[in-house]
């Protein structure tokens, strides 16, 4: 999997690409999330629209890197969730948990329409 950071009205964007599936994957992404955080930057929206399968540790890394951004007083959403892994978001129940939107536009937007 790879991780491009692309800063867009203070939200960092992450696209992933390839495969989400735990192991170093997991640890990579954790290790950007918590380099974005030392850095300052607190809003955060993972692209998922090039990630061609998402497993259930993949899930984890998403959970583990939205749980560190919330503990640091942040926020986490997520853009281009394809039909398999929305049903995959529903079925775990983590649907609720996480803020999908559509395209990284609307999820870049919405930080901006928290703070008004």
């Amino acid at each position: 999997m790879k991780i491009q950071e692309n800063i867009q009205e203070g939200v960092a964007v992450l696209t992933l690409k390839g495969k989400l599936m735990g192991g170093p994957d997991m640890q990579d992404l954790h290790d950007h999330v918590k380099g974005l955080l030392a850095d300052g930057v607190k809003q955060v929206v993972i692209d998922l629209g090039k990630v061609k399968w998402l497993n259930s540790s993949g899930l984890g890394a998403l959970m583990g890197a939205l749980t560190t951004v919330r503990n640091d007083g942040g926020d986490l959403k997520l853009a281009n969730t394809s039909d398999k892994i929305q049903s995959l978001l529903m079925i775990t129940k983590l649907m609720n948990i996480f803020d999908t939107h559509e395209n990284v536009e609307k999820a870049v937007e919405a930080f901006s329409a928290e703070a008004s």
